[in-house]
């Protein structure tokens, strides 16, 4: 029967079916299976789950059913921390950005004071009450904040409307304020320096069969298979223009294999692991001939996989999740702008982590991280650098996203908690926006301090002019209106591009 999340209590036994999302955290009791837990810790390719493993809430169920022991309530799951972890950061982050708004709120009052107290002191000490009047008159027009006022939120709305043409969603005009002093980025791995989704990279036969032959095999075991390394090995089939026919008698094999037969000879494919698994002697003996090149494999971030009959290993093909294309190229636009460290942070394994960071060109690499971890991370970070960008994807960036002084989500591959979540997105997933943005953020808060002291030093020269008598309130009214125009016309500069 279904029941409601809220009504599941921890030591239940739920059914996940293929295809589902985790209801909340437990471990197997029963069955195997894959699952994809990129959304909770941004692995980039699915776990191999078996009995006695453990299962994370909003994780997704691969092709095997299982049965579940609920270890957490739907209230305390990791889901829920995820959800807590964002909301208690955004609050306290929060505090910071009320600064504008208490400042307008005291500073007209205090004028307003302070004209009244040009008339009360002088008049009371005998110097006249009708001159202390107009010269408190002027004064309240000469420092009235019309301009301080009204540049800052044209020159915002003018950066906005020109960063959403350019495809940067910005919620607010104090997010560019925070980004323009940012010196350290901190980026996710999966889905935001990599596509998300494994390629094929590497196809190599080691028996009596060609590339496509292997090719083939492979293909035929996996035709049927909803797994992300399936699909990535049928689209590699697919490129080399081959017609793929699925394999009689798939078997699932526990440890991340398949056995199948095409045209009429059983063979597998699966993780070496598998293979150790099986047995089978001759195999055994042939995985020692091919383990230097699985390691090398590895060690470059690939996932590998073995094609073999009973008696031979016929190849391996290795599998990765790609580099978007640009990401090194936007990695040193960024250091050029002023980045003076970019961090990865990432629940993906270290092999996978360190590879994507070499060729991308960054230093600092912090792997195999949960969504608490991340959010630490990013307040080290801070305690040492300084303020902190954080950008990614996934749910299980929220708490970092939220935790960064400016989060920054990739817009179109992001899921709806890293949107809501963020300052910022990235509605193209393009990399290449970073930099831009960096020193788009720059220059509107350049023109933002121009108007600022254009404003204050027009509120102060006119007010204290107004204290000596020496201006008249016609003079204070067209002064005030001039440099309103200048700010405005100022701010309007960052409607282009």
């Amino acid at each position: 029967m279904e029941i409601p999340i809220d009504d599941l209590d921890v030591g239940d036994l739920f059914v996940l079916r293929p295809g589902e999302a985790v209801a909340t955290d437990g471990e197997i009791v029963e069955g195997t299976s894959s699952l994809n837990q990129a959304p909770v810790t941004g692995e980039s390719v699915p776990v191999d789950k078996a009995v006695g493993d453990t299962v994370f809430a909003a994780s997704s169920n691969g092709e095997g059913a299982l049965t579940v022991r609920a270890t957490k309530t739907a209230s305390d799951n990791t889901l829920a921390r995820i959800i807590e972890m964002v909301a208690t950061a955004q609050a306290s982050k929060g505090q910071s950005q009320r600064f504008i708004e208490r400042f307008g709120r005291r500073y007209s009052p205090a004028v307003l004071i302070a004209g009244v107290l040009i008339v009360l002191i002088p008049g009371l000490l005998g110097f006249g009450w009708q001159e202390w009047l107009s010269r408190a008159t002027v004064f309240i027009v000469a420092a009235a904040p019309c301009a301080l006022v009204i540049s800052i939120p044209i020159t915002l709305v003018a950066a906005l409307g020109t960063a959403g043409r350019n495809g940067l969603l910005i919620k607010g005009g104090v997010h560019l304020d925070n980004l323009a002093g940012i010196r350290v980025l901190a980026l996710d791995k999966t889905g935001t320096l990599t596509r998300g989704a494994p390629v094929v990279t590497h196809v190599e036969p080691v028996g009596a069969v060609d590339r496509r032959e292997l090719l083939s095999i492979a293909g035929a075991l996996e035709a049927r298979s909803q797994h992300p390394l399936a699909r990535a090995v049928l689209a590699e089939a697919d490129e080399a223009g081959l017609r793929i026919f699925a394999a009689e008698n798939v078997q699932a094999l526990t440890g991340a294999g398949v056995k199948g037969i095409v045209n009429g000879q059983a063979y597998y494919i699966g993780n070496p692991g598998l293979f150790d698994d099986l047995g089978i002697g001759a195999i055994a003996g042939a995985l020692g001939l091919v383990a230097d090149r699985i390691d090398a494999l590895q060690a470059e971030g690939n996932t590998v996989v073995l094609v073999s009959t009973d008696r031979e290993i016929l190849g391996l093909i290795a599998m990765a999740d790609p580099l978007r294309e640009g990401a090194p190229g936007a990695m040193r636009a960024l250091k050029a702008a002023g980045i003076r460290n970019l961090v990865m942070l990432t629940g993906d394994n270290r092999l996978a982590a360190a590879a994507i960071a070499a060729k991308a060109g960054i230093d600092d690499v912090r792997a195999e991280l949960k969504p608490d971890d991340k959010r630490t991370a990013v307040a080290e970070l801070e305690r040492e650098h300084g303020h902190v960008a954080m950008i990614g994807d996934c749910v299980n960036d929220a708490p970092a996203l939220a935790a960064s002084h400016v989060g920054i989500a990739m817009g179109a591959a992001g899921s709806d908690v890293a949107l809501e979540t963020a300052d910022i997105a990235l509605m193209a997933d393009d990399l290449s926006k970073l930099p831009y943005l960096i020193h788009f953020s720059r220059r509107t808060w350049r023109v933002v301090r121009q108007n600022l002291i254009l404003s204050v030093s027009v509120i102060v020269v006119l007010a204290a002019t107004a204290l000596t008598g020496a201006l008249s309130l016609p003079a204070a009214v067209i002064a005030h209106e001039v440099s309103e125009f200048i700010v405005i016309a100022n701010g309007l500069r960052l409607l282009k591009s």
